[in-house]
């Protein structure tokens, strides 16, 4: 409330309750001395404080009739002043309550409203008995309770649901599951935002802009979601992709492409994820936090849009149903030599196999294979047994081994880097963990594509011995001697020699 507001109501309080004092102080008492001598002066009556009619001594009782009006007068009298001390109290009641609601801002005075009004009934009912007794101290309220028990069960009856709704609505103010200003939503998918809390029931603005009115009975039975205006609610969106377009690069687009919407919180950063690989494509979700709920139809929509133009840009494809019939025959022949060429030409520029000549490089490259994997997957582990090493076409890795219960990157490997060489050569346990940092490829090959090799060019085991070793010092502990070094580096030969079955 405004303070140019309060201070009017206080000074329509002030002269309100002025007149009524001076009512009750002035007016009443002369009134009372008035008619008293004016009944002792007419009839020879005494009204005594009980209301009773003495005649004065020596005069006769004044007839029936003029006792009735006598009792009349005095009984109007009696209630004037009930009705002017009600006056007074109400004024106050509700005075004190404007005070109170006027020092409580936000939703908290809307939804003090059915309390003030649930006390100011109960103060203005207990007020108006001790009034009437004052009054009339020898009039017994007991009876009158008694007596209105039958006319009490059918006014209950009469109001049941109204009733209802006022004891429903002081357990949701008890309660306080929500607050004016928060965003509702009920199991009928009805949403929008509280506007007001009465002791009926609640207006709830819908985003079509309609008001939705609800009694406090249905309200206390319903399954209610709350999106507090305060707090940093949660919001998905949903769309998909084509299963050929790179789900890493799709996460970076468009998680930096969310940060910028308006209404999206910078306090927590939107997640990009994969919900679900369908038939058609990717199924992905978008989760962001808006710090204004209630406009989260807009902030969705303008999402959508963020997201429709970098695809647009950066030559994503959206997914649908499609089914594409191909009437073509396939020629494998040039795919296979396309991809020997490929492959030969990252083959030669591994240290590892300089030895090999262009024939060996081709033969190596028909028996590999390629694989792709995402950002921070395991490509190999330690104390995994293998028979393949890895050389990377694209991408990096990180080699890593436990180190004081962490693991500790020991090296970064790039393109035409290899890993994995002392597995397949020796038939050890893999000696480290390699993650994959970014999304990468990788060419595998396995002990039976090498095998050929050494049995055609057994000068080439002795040229890689020297490369083995020197790999294998970045995993040797840090108390390892270097005499030790020499005997690991001298068994390499040998150890590949058993490995392969060669004498």
């Amino acid at each position: 409330m405004p303070a140019s507001e309060l201070r009017k109501k206080t000074v329509i309080f002030i002269i309100f309750a002025g007149i009524i004092v001076l009512l009750l102080a002035v007016l009443m008492p002369f009134c009372k001395d008035w008619l008293d001598n004016y009944f002792l002066g007419e009839f020879g009556i005494t009204v005594t404080d009980s209301r009773d009619l003495v005649p004065r001594a020596g005069d006769e009782a004044p007839n029936r009739m003029v006792q009735t009006s006598i009792a009349l007068a005095v009984n109007l009298l009696h209630i004037l002043k009930i009705l002017l001390w009600m006056a007074l109290i109400i004024s106050v009641v509700r005075f004190v309550g404007h005070v109170i609601v006027s020092t409580i801002r936000g939703s908290q005075s809307e939804v003090s409203s059915l309390i003030k009004t649930v006390l100011s009934i109960i103060i203005y009912i207990v007020a108006f008995f001790i009034i009437f007794q004052t009054q009339y101290p020898d009039v017994p309220l007991a009876p009158l309770f008694t007596g209105s028990t039958i006319l009490g069960i059918v006014v209950g009856l009469a109001l049941q649901d109204t009733l209802g709704n006022l004891f429903a609505g002081i357990a949701l103010q008890a309660d306080q599951p929500f607050q004016v200003g928060d965003v509702v939503t009920m199991m009928n998918q009805q949403a929008g935002v509280v506007e007001s809390v009465s002791w009926r029931g609640v207006k709830i603005r819908t985003f079509q802009n309609k008001l939705l009115v609800i009694s406090n009975a249905v309200m206390g039975k319903e399954m209610i979601e709350v999106a507090p205006k305060e707090n940093l609610n949660a919001r998905l969106v949903h769309f998909n992709t084509v299963y050929t377009d790179s789900p890493s690069r799709t996460i970076q687009l468009l998680r930096d492409a969310v940060r910028q919407v308006e209404n999206v919180s910078s306090k927590i950063r939107p997640i990009v994820r994969i919900r679900n690989l369908s038939a058609d494509g990717i199924d992905w979700e978008i989760k962001y936090w808006a710090e204004d709920y209630s406009k989260f139809m807009d902030t969705d929509a303008l999402i959508r849009q963020r997201v429709w133009y970098v695809f647009s840009r950066e030559k994503i494809h959206f997914a649908y149903p499609t089914r594409t019939v191909h009437i073509a025959e396939k020629k494998e022949e040039e795919t296979l030599v396309e991809y020997v060429n490929t492959v030969s030409e990252k083959l030669q520029e591994v240290p590892l196999f300089v030895a090999l000549e262009g024939e060996e490089i081709e033969r190596l490259a028909k028996a590999s294979t390629t694989r792709v994997y995402a950002p921070g997957e395991a490509i190999v582990r330690r104390g995994q047994e293998g028979n393949s090493m890895f050389v990377i076409v694209r991408g990096s890795v990180k080699v890593q081994i436990p180190e004081n219960n962490y693991q500790k990157t020991i090296n970064t490997l790039k393109s035409t880097d290899f890993f994995g060489e002392m597995s397949l050569l020796t038939g050890q346990p893999r000696t480290a963990n390699v993650i994959a940092e970014e999304e990468t490829e990788v060419i595998q090959i396995k002990k039976t594509a090498i095998r050929p090799l050494f049995e055609a060019n057994p000068a080439l085991m002795t040229s890689i011995c020297g490369i083995i070793a020197e790999r294998r010092e970045l995993l040797v502990m840090k108390d390892t001697t270097e005499e030790s070094l020499d005997e690991s580096a001298s068994g390499i030969l040998s150890s590949l020699r058993k490995f392969f079955g060669f004498r």
